[in-house]
């Protein structure tokens, strides 16, 4: 079991939860999820990305990963103009933040 913040994934099962609730994610969506949370705290390329969740090394758009981030934003409650979970480091690539660095407010 991996457990991020308020995100619980279990990799064998292929299921996931925020809190108490399960979370019904796509297969590509549970391995965009399960590749950030790995690498919580860490920044993962695009690149890596695309060849860890897509198995692919050619790509000529980055609106795959964009569209499916938006599904899984979405799905686990992750306000994309203010995300908490998952962030755009631009340039670098996406961060599962190991943290919810929000200001209570």
């Amino acid at each position: 079991m991996i457990e991020v913040q308020e995100i619980r994934l279990d990799p064998d099962a292929r299921r996931t939860w925020r809190g108490d609730d399960e979370v019904v994610l796509s297969r590509k969506e549970f391995d965009l999820v399960h590749c950030l949370m790995v690498h919580a705290g860490d920044i993962v390329s695009r690149d890596d990305l695309m060849r860890e969740v897509w198995h692919t090394t050619f790509w000529t758009s980055s609106k795959t990963i964009d569209v499916h981030l938006g599904w899984v934003r979405r799905k686990l409650g992750d306000d994309s103009r203010h995300p908490h979970l998952i962030t755009t480091v631009r340039g670098q690539g996406l961060r599962f933040e190991t943290q919810d660095h929000r200001v209570p407010g």
